[in-house]
């Protein structure tokens, strides 16, 4: 196993990633993104393991295990994004880096769409960059991650 083990969890839907609304998700699958996170972690010396889920409270447990273990996170809050207070309050328990990232550009999508609930917990959020959003986000985990240990040093 490589360096520091980071969590890429992922909200309702997102295990239909190619068959679901390719106009807006692209035509890579689930299995694709899970293995663009793993690569990016290989290179990035980052241990990734990727879930996904479409029930709130498995997703909040994942979360409460992430703050316990003091686990950083890349989460796709999905659905949740926009009405998961649940969620929020498990996030704001975090102790390690959070980021927020999104496939597609929440802002100009529906109106419900624009309001994050988890975006005020969270270090900070990618949106808008396909796939390459999670890769943005493994890349800002790996730098947060690095200042700590030279600001540990």
């Amino acid at each position: 196993m490589s360096g520091r083990t980071v969590l890429v969890l992922n909200g309702p839907n997102l295990r239909r990633l190619g068959t679901r609304e390719p106009d807006v998700y692209g035509a890579a699958t689930f299995d694709d993104l899970v293995e663009l996170c793993r690569e990016t972690g290989r290179r990035l010396d980052l241990h990734v393991e990727v879930r996904q889920t479409d029930d709130e409270a498995e997703l909040v447990g994942w979360v409460h295990e992430a703050a316990d273990a003091r686990l950083p996170i890349v989460l796709n809050p999905a659905a949740f994004t926009h009405y998961s207070y649940a969620l929020r309050d498990a996030l704001a328990q975090r102790t390690a880096p959070l980021v927020e990232v999104h496939i597609s550009n929440p802002a100009a999508r529906e109106e419900f769409r624009h309001t994050s609930v988890v975006a005020g917990v969270a270090t900070g959020t990618i949106a808008g960059f396909g796939m390459t959003s999670y890769v943005l986000a493994l890349q800002a985990v790996a730098d947060m991650l690095a200042a700590e240990a030279i600001a540990g040093a």
